[in-house]
């Protein structure tokens, strides 16, 4: 497809430029395709945390809940989407930015859900819902706070992000908690009776498990360094059906979620209620920040890339006014939050097509996708394992991305007592959680996801010490 079928030069850096009909639509699936794996999955792992996932016993009913939760991130990522590409008076940038569930809020919501079930879903979605009105509201004062987030505070809890997320990569790969648990009491029976483990009966780390999660890793890597264009933006949604049709032959997929689901369903208000958790709302609020700094990034990358100018003001803020009020409606329905996609920024770059309205075609699909729950319900046939080789890749992206921005760092001796310090705290909380079993679960959520700790050390330390400190 080239450049000149779709518009001049000019035409394709504005964002008002509707491309022809015929080209605007694959462009604009394309844009759902380079986030559909990232954008469903923080629900599985919610839903898994919580234990309604993978390996439940709602597994025996299609998993009702992981489908309405998938079947609405697609839908509100479709919804917010559309606030950034159409806008809604001050609301939206009114350029092509792809919304999307954010990966971002999964370490504070892992242990806020987990082992809760379906009950647990009510404080959370009452913190997405708080968070997003707050989100919303950072719009008006974002642009004089970005002084206290410099590339060592923000690639610190990226980085921290990412961290938080490869253990959970990892289980998933090698079978997912249920099984790893299942296993877990085997082994514990076998020594407690004296006799051999018996591994054959142990699914967890076998290598049926870790072939189909080779796989996927094996064809992103292959696909990411070898192929081009869109190939080259979709490598881990290629891998992933790699994956899949390698688990299909093994016989671990089962398509009777698929054959519960229905062929239309509209979003239910409330579905899980409407709980208040002190954690939760704080540690919504608090990514809610780390969030809006991500998509001013995002908002600048686009102008620059797309259109060569920088963001405006008024774009930065209808963008901010966006992620916060998408997130506060796909939390009434049952969504997690929804922040601005960077790997869309990197496709935009890479087509140099700027047109808002290809985006709108695309959050157009999104939405029919979530209103159809038979897809929601496909997307429950991957097997864990085969969605763990994608997210093991996916969440090394993130802590990459993170120390991407620490290299603008300039690394004196002050920042790196700055690093070092929030990192080893929030670090080692993340990794011995017991050390705070006496304290109260709102501050066990929110410390031992590490990324609460990070942040304050790093902020506070970077505001209160000379930038000559210990020099």
């Amino acid at each position: 497809m080239t450049s000149s079928a779709l518009g001049t030069p000019e035409q394709l850096r504005d964002p008002d430029y509707m491309p022809p009909l015929g080209r605007a639509i694959p462009l604009g699936i394309q844009h759902v395709l380079a986030m559909f794996v990232s954008n469903v999955t923080p629900a599985i792992i919610v839903c898994g945390a919580a234990g309604i996932g993978f390996g439940s016993d709602q597994g025996a009913l299609g998993f009702p809940d992981m489908t309405y939760m998938i079947q609405m991130s697609m839908l509100f990522a479709g919804i917010a989407t559309l606030f950034q590409s159409i806008g809604m008076g001050p609301v939206g940038a009114r350029l092509p930015i792809v919304q999307g569930t954010s990966f971002a809020f999964v370490p504070i919501m892992i242990p806020a859900v987990a082992g809760l079930g379906a009950a647990g879903l009510g404080g959370l979605m009452t913190g997405v819902i708080i968070g997003g009105i707050f989100h919303f509201f950072l719009g008006f004062v974002i642009g004089r706070i970005r002084y206290a987030l410099p590339p060592l505070v923000t690639g610190l809890i990226v980085l921290m992000i990412g961290l938080a997320l490869v253990k959970v990569g990892i289980q998933y790969a090698a079978g997912g908690v249920p099984a790893m648990e299942a296993g877990m009491r085997t082994i514990a029976e076998a020594k407690a009776q004296g006799v051999p483990v018996d591994w054959s009966t142990i699914k967890f780390g076998s290598f049926s498990q870790w072939l189909p999660a080779l796989v996927v890793i094996l064809v992103t890597l292959g696909i990411k360094f070898f192929a081009r264009g869109f190939m080259a933006v979709a490598a881990v949604l290629v891998g992933i059906i790699a994956g899949y049709l390698v688990a299909l032959a093994m016989g671990q997929v089962t398509f009777t979620a698929i054959e519960r689901a229905g062929l239309f369903a509209l979003p239910n208000p409330f579905r899980w209620g409407f709980e208040f958790n002190a954690a939760i709302i704080i540690g919504m609020c608090f990514m809610a920040l780390i969030s809006a700094i991500e998509t001013v990034g995002d908002v600048s990358g686009i102008a620059k890339g797309g259109a060569g100018r920088e963001a405006t003001d008024k774009e930065i803020e209808g963008a901010t006014f966006a992620d916060g009020a998408g997130s506060a409606i796909a939390g009434v329905f049952g969504g997690l939050p929804n922040t601005s996609f960077s790997q869309n920024v990197g496709l935009i770059a890479m087509t140099g097509v700027m047109s808002r309205h290809v985006v709108t075609i695309g959050a157009i699909f999104l939405i029919v996708c979530g209103l159809v729950p038979k897809i929601g319900a496909a997307i429950n046939t991957v097997p864990i394992n085969v969605l763990g080789g994608g997210v093991v890749v996916m969440f090394g992206m993130v802590c990459a991305a993170g120390v991407n921005m620490l290299s603008e760092v300039k690394w004196n001796r002050r920042n790196m007592v700055i690093f070092a310090t929030a990192l080893s705290v929030s670090l080692g909380l993340q990794l011995a959680p017991e050390a705070l079993q006496h304290m109260g679960r709102t501050a066990q959520i929110l410390l031992t996801s590490g990324l609460l700790p990070a942040a304050v050390i790093a902020i506070s330390l970077n505001l209160l010490l000379p930038e000559d400190a210990g020099e």
